[in-house]
């Protein structure tokens, strides 16, 4: 697994369809400051973090910056990619290097065409097109209740029903029936955020979802995700999203203006 920023949209420096395998079988490379995103439309080895990986059409993998990378073709290949740098900003996602995004691979595979066709006289479609694959991508595995420990799993279904009431460490584990410190432990190993963290990531997650896509008073926001302090909301808001309340609601509609 890897951590993925995903919370701000990324700098998208590139896109495109990329053709392999021809004139060799083998290339070995690395972006030194960008990340690689690719969907694959053939079967390959992909060698990276010192693993080598079987990949098939409908194959998705993320590569970090700075990964050297070994790709081994079976002959000519062909791939939609696209090359970003992440704005680091809240808790990251944790995500698999490559994963089978099943019948996902359809979305991803539209998403990353429009990017590549509004690009680069379209760079925000471009950007917004590349955020919504990488979330889509975040989300083909998520840890459920099936896979993560059932004091988790428990913990963060209060969580998420609960995003407007006080939460706490010792609450939530009285709901989860373990102590204050394991569940505390469970949550860093399998989130790799602590209790306070998430349950912040989750608020500000939710807060700019209605300051973006709401005609909600800030106020009112502030206090649907539990945080009624105004003073306490812009602090956090500036931490988790970089910037103000006002400012992510000010962007949202620039950018509806220039669209349309």
């Amino acid at each position: 697994m890897i951590a993925l920023h995903l919370m701000q949209p990324p700098e998208v420096l590139n896109v495109g369809a990329g053709i392999h395998g021809v004139r060799g079988r083998r290339d070995v490379f690395r972006l030194p400051d960008l990340w690689q995103l690719h969907l694959y439309n053939y079967s390959a080895e992909l060698t990276l973090l010192g693993t080598t990986f079987s990949v098939a059409p409908g194959y998705v993998s993320l590569t970090p910056a700075g990964t050297q990378v070994q790709f081994d073709y079976h002959g000519r290949s062909e791939h939609l990619y696209a090359h970003f740098r992440p704005v680091v900003a809240g808790v990251p996602s944790s995500v698999p290097v490559v994963q089978d995004a099943g019948e996902a691979a359809p979305l991803l595979s539209g998403l990353l065409r429009s990017a590549i066709e509004s690009s680069p006289s379209g760079s925000s479609r471009t950007t917004a097109d590349v955020w919504s694959a990488l979330w889509r991508i975040a989300e083909l595995t998520p840890a459920t209740a099936e896979t993560r420990h059932p004091a988790v799993a428990t913990a963060i279904a209060h969580i998420e029903a609960n995003l407007a009431q006080p939460l706490t460490v010792p609450g939530l584990a009285r709901v989860a029936g373990v102590s204050h410190n394991h569940l505390t432990r469970l949550f860093r190993s399998e989130t790799g955020a602590t209790v306070i963290a998430y349950i912040r990531q989750r608020r500000m997650t939710r807060a700019r979802h209605l300051l973006v896509s709401s005609t909600l008073s800030i106020p009112a926001i502030a206090a649907s995700v539990g945080i009624p302090d105004l003073q306490a909301f812009n602090k956090t808001c500036h931490r988790e999203l970089g910037t103000s309340p006002r400012a992510v609601r000010g962007k949202a509609v620039a950018g509806e203006r220039v669209g349309g």
